[in-house]
Parts: C-alpha cells; sequence; structure tokens
C-alpha cells in the first residue's frame, strides 16, 4: 500500500496543478468571484492532502507495525478529497449544488490527520 498511495498522492498533485492552471485561464472566462473562490479552495485542499498521502506512505516506511491506522489515514485523505474537492469542483463545474457533501470531506481530512498523529505516537521509536 506504500508505493499505491505514494503514486495517488503523485497523481492527485498533478491534477491539483492542471486542474488550477486549467481554472486560473479557460475556466476565468465563465467563472464568477465567488466560484474562483471555490475553486480556489478545491484545488488547495486537493494538492495539501496530496502531500498528506505521500506524507502516509513515508510513515509507513517508519512505523510498519501501525499499518492499520495508516491505511485508514490515506483512505481518509483519499475519501476527504473526493468529497470535498470533488463537490466544489461538482459546483463550480456542473452547476449541482452538493454542498451537504463537502462537510463530510472536511471531517475524512481530520479524521486523517488525527489517525495520522495518533499512528507516529504509538509507533515504535527508530
Amino acid at each position: 500500500m506504500q508505493k499505491t498511495f505514494f503514486i495517488s498522492g503523485a497523481i492527485l498533485g498533478g491534477l491539483a496543478v492542471a486542474i488550477g492552471a486549467y481554472g486560473a485561464h479557460a475556466g476565468a472566462k465563465f467563472m464568477d468571484a465567488e466560484s474562483m473562490i471555490t475553486f480556489g479552495k478545491a484545488v488547495r485542499y486537493q494538492m495539501n492532502h496530496a502531500f498528506a498521502l505521500i506524507a502516509v506512505a513515508f510513515a509507513l516506511s517508519q512505523w510498519p507495525e501501525q499499518k492499520r491506522l495508516l491505511n485508514w489515514a490515506a483512505y481518509s485523505f483519499l475519501g476527504g478529497i473526493i468529497a470535498f474537492s470533488g463537490s466544489l469542483y461538482l459546483i463550480v463545474f456542473a452547476k449541482l449544488h452538493l454542498g451537504y457533501i463537502t462537510p463530510f470531506g472536511g471531517i475524512l481530512f481530520v479524521v486523517g490527520w488525527l489517525l495520522l498523529a495518533y499512528a507516529a505516537f504509538k509507533g515504535e521509536k527508530k
């Protein structure tokens, strides 16, 4: 899973750059100021949590005995990206108002960070 999480983080980070570039250039033609703020938030949270997935991959190499907690942290980050950033992208691009999904993604982000911290706390000192 370590390699999978690293690759997922790298791909999602690259996609955040590509999506952000699209929004900054082509998207500026059809987005109003409020949509640009929403869009920027989606890209920023996607990028931050792509790095979080890479951090989990690193943590798995440091504390392999915490594999279960770290896997759940990574799944929380992945789910958070899909629910939080994904719902914001749908609001901006498809005009689908799925704002009720966005907070669930935020909760998943918080859960992921807490699990990552707890796994590090419980991890064997090397």
